[in-house]
């Protein structure tokens, strides 16, 4: 029914999360490759995991090795950090994706829009199909009745909101401190928006894109700046949130510590969001800097999380609804084929069986009209009576004990099929 295969947060640290992560570029690629060795793909990519999502079963040795070659890493890492979910076990784990509770911050509220972005990137790439369709359409419906019928959303938090709180943990004055946002993306923007609505008044963005800092700047009350004035714009800075991810860190550490040496010692507080990171870790090491990456953060996310544990509960009772749906579904889909076999098949014989009378009989014109009418009702009642009873035990008992083989046994299905092709 379904395979799925990734890293994620819980069992890949933040810096081989950072060499693995293909870029947003690559992700198209990516999806053309899988759809041809495997058939229909959905690649879900944020800073936190990595997951490929695959219609029908798959070996899970060859999809990690598919992965581990897409990603340029060895099989023994890929072994090591890519966990692999089959069948309705897939189907639950995106399902708790959707509705954060695999999230680093349970509760919220950025996963959802990803998920939903994961799927029109296959859309995109013509890498879907109706399974992968119905997965995570009904993905995106779960994690919608999370939040609508519990409380795991309320007063939500995320990782960019984290990285905001813990700025204002560090610097006692955050409306005097300026900030310096590196990214003009999702992530940035909304760190920005959570340090302005927390006092921030001196925010300066940047991005490779120079008119989208002014338009998020703009936004925010705040100002834009090139990429090409970063040096000067790290200097100034009291904080600085890193949500670029670019290929590359954008700030190394020679260009840190060039800034550094007109602060006459004011700190730095550098948070960094992004994936791959905005800052070289190595900064850490520069005297005056206090480096925080996605998993400095997550003791704080731990936190947070704990704030919502009386509603998971909730959610993992919606999310075992849904996945039993789902599961109903899938079985009935595959047993389809074979009831749509059963039924052409005993079609043919019915309809081979009226021709073979209809030539036996000498009536004609109003009279044999009226024959054929006669008996196309009548064993076309027959047949669907005879039927009714198999089809509604396959839909109700789906492959249990072998139902779908003994049927196309019994019926000899299978040979009808190839007699047909012949």
């Amino acid at each position: 029914m379904i395979t799925a295969a990734g890293f994620s947060h819980h069992t890949a640290p933040v810096h081989v999360r950072e060499r693995l992560t293909p870029p947003a570029d690559d992700v198209p690629g990516i999806l053309k490759r899988a759809h041809g060795v495997f058939g229909a793909a959905a690649l879900i990519s944020t800073c936190n995991r990595v997951e490929l999502y695959l219609s029908g079963e798959h070996e899970a040795g060859r999809v990690v090795s598919f992965l581990a070659r897409e990603f340029g890493t060895d099989g023994d890492a890929a072994e090591r950090y890519l966990q692999t979910w089959h069948g309705v076990d897939a189907v639950e784990h995106l399902y708790r994706v959707a509705t954060s509770l695999d999230s680093m911050v349970v509760g919220e509220t950025e996963i959802l829009g990803q998920v939903r972005a994961g799927f029109s990137e296959a859309v995109k790439a013509e890498t879907q199909d109706a399974v992968l369709s119905r997965l995570f359409h009904t993905a995106v419906r779960t994690g919608r009745r999370a939040r609508n019928e519990t409380g795991i959303g309320d007063g939500a938090l995320s990782v960019s909101s984290i990285a905001a709180q813990q700025a204002r943990a560090l610097i006692p004055d955050i409306s005097t401190a300026r900030i310096l946002v590196i990214g003009a993306g999702e992530a940035g923007q909304l760190a920005a928006q959570a340090l302005v609505a927390a006092g921030a008044r001196n925010v300066v963005v940047t991005n490779r894109t120079f008119d989208r800092a002014e338009s998020v700047a703009s936004a925010l009350g705040g100002t834009a700046v090139p990429i090409e004035e970063l040096g000067t714009a790290l200097a100034s800075a009291q904080v600085v949130i890193g949500a670029a991810g670019a290929t590359h860190p954008l700030v190394d550490a020679a260009l840190l510590e060039r800034s550094l040496t007109t602060r006459d010692g004011v700190p730095l507080v550098i948070i960094d969001i992004a994936m791959p990171r905005t800052v070289d870790p190595a900064t850490r090491a520069l005297p005056g800097v206090v480096y925080y990456d996605l998993d400095d953060l997550q003791a704080l996310a731990d936190r947070a999380s704990l704030a919502r544990a009386s509603e998971v509960s909730a959610v993992e009772a919606i999310v075992a609804e849904e996945t039993a749906r789902f599961a109903v579904w899938g079985a009935r889909l595959h047993v389809a084929p074979t009831i749509a076999a059963l039924t052409d098949r005993t079609e043919a014989l019915r309809r081979a069986e009226v021709s073979k009378v209809l030539r036996r009989l000498r009536a004609d014109g109003v009279d044999r009209s009226h024959v054929e009418e006669l008996m196309e009702a009548a064993t076309r009642g027959l047949v669907n009576q005879l039927l009714a009873g198999p089809i509604a035990t396959l839909n109700e008992r789906h492959d249990q004990d072998g139902y779908i083989d003994t049927v196309r046994d019994l019926f000899r299905l299978d040979e009808a099929r190839a007699t047909d092709a012949d």
